[in-house]
This record gives structure tokens, C-alpha cells and sequence, in this order.
């Protein structure tokens, strides 16, 4: 039996629009509803982001640690700290060690009473600003090793962009999901499409619950014993 060999399949945007208006029974006729389209598209992964963790948005950050600095601004992309752990050593492989910070609140952060103790971090605040996102850390980095704050980071998904023919940065067992979420969105501002919203949400709810499955951690959970006292 002839196949063809190939694994590449792909949609670039113009395609998942497309799509999508097919799924509502509507036919794709202006630039307007192409923008639309593209914006509602960028307001689903927004809503993407809101669900909870996909392994496809998780990335490894680094950061040297100065003695006596507690508070380190990250990427602008980063949405959410996963994990963190601080490395000792990081370039001696007979002496290189990983401790796990422990994450805490903002309530619990500011009733350290003393933020600018040194030792050996242990704690870890995030602090999500919109902007300038930032780990602080407690205790404050002394200088009896070399430190290097290693972390687990969900970044933010791209946005679609004006080029029809970009590809949208998210895996293609997604595009299935994307394409029934983008056309439930598109149903609901078309009055032609709303008698289709309830099968559409349906399906699209059903695809979502099979990819977000599927792109789960596999591996045994692991608990981490709480420890009250700072």
C-alpha cells in the first residue's frame, strides 16, 4: 500500500480562518472579517492561557544570582513560574548541586521580617507584573558559592500576526481544537451561524478536553512536604 511519507501537515492562518467560517456555514468575503477572525484567534489563546498548563508553553530559564540581591526581572514573556531551584556550582561537575526553592505568596513574602538576610536562597516569590515580571528570593544570595537560579517558566503564546501565511506557534494537534474554537467564536458575532453555537461549543469543548489530556506530564506526581517556618 502507497503512502506518502510525509508527516508535515500544516494550516497557516489563512487556512484555519477559513476553516473555521466553513464550520460555521459562512463563507469567508471581506478583509473586515478576516481581521476579525484574526483577532478572535488571539483571543482564544488568551483563553488557551487562562485554562491551565500546556507542556508546549513551558521553557527553561537561567539567571546568575549577585550576593545580596533578592529581586531578579525576567522576560516579559513569562507568564507563570512552574518550578525553581537554585544550582550550586553550576560549572564543576564533581561539586554542582540543585536545591528546589519553595514557592510562597505574597502575603507570605511580606511577612519576612527580614528580607536582606544572606544565605543560601530557599524561597521564592513571583511576582507577576504585566510588564516586568520578577522572582524574589529569600534569603538573599550570600557569597559562599556560586549560584544559579534555574526555572520551570510558561511562556505566553505568540500572537497570529498580519501575514496570512503564518503559521501559528502552537503544535498541529492543536489545529483541530483551534479551528472548532475560532469558528464558535466567529458563530457567536454572526447572526447566519447561531443556531450551530451549541454543537460547535460542544465539539470544541470535547477536542479541547483530548488535546489538554494528551498534553499532560506523564510522570508520578511528587509532593513536597509544607514547611511553615521562615
Amino acid at each position: 500500500m502507497a503512502t506518502s511519507g510525509t508527516t508535515t501537515f500544516n494550516l497557516d492562518l489563512s487556512d484555519i480562518i477559513e476553516e473555521a467560517y466553513e464550520l460555521c456555514g459562512l463563507e469567508l468575503r471581506s478583509g473586515y472579517e478576516y481581521k476579525t477572525a484574526r483577532r478572535a484567534l488571539d483571543l482564544l489563546f488568551l483563553e488557551w492561557q487562562n485554562r491551565g498548563l500546556n507542556l508546549f508553553t513551558v521553557e527553561t530559564g537561567t539567571q546568575t544570582l549577585t550576593e545580596g540581591t533578592l529581586s531578579y526581572t525576567l522576560d516579559s514573556n513569562v507568564l507563570d513560574i512552574i518550578e525553581a531551584f537554585i544550582r550550586t556550582d553550576a560549572d564543576d561537575t564533581s561539586k554542582q548541586t540543585d536545591q528546589t526553592l519553595r514557592r510562597i505568596s505574597v502575603s507570605e513574602y511580606a511577612h519576612i521580617s527580614n528580607k536582606l538576610n544572606k544565605g543560601k536562597p530557599s524561597l521564592f516569590y513571583f511576582d507577576r507584573n504585566i510588564s516586568t515580571p520578577a522572582i524574589k528570593l529569600w534569603s538573599s544570595p550570600d557569597g559562599n558559592a556560586t549560584y544559579t537560579l534555574v526555572y520551570y517558566y510558561v511562556k505566553k503564546i505568540e500572537d497570529t500576526g498580519n501575514v496570512g501565511t503564518n503559521n501559528t506557534a502552537v503544535p498541529t494537534r492543536y489545529l483541530p481544537c483551534m479551528t472548532y474554537g475560532l469558528a464558535y467564536n466567529i458563530a457567536c458575532k454572526n447572526n447566519d451561524a447561531l443556531q450551530k453555537v451549541p454543537m460547535i461549543k460542544q465539539k470544541y469543548e470535547e477536542l479541547w478536553n483530548d488535546v489538554s489530556d494528551a498534553d499532560r506530564e506523564r510522570a508520578s506526581v511528587r509532593f513536597v512536604p509544607f514547611n511553615n517556618h521562615i
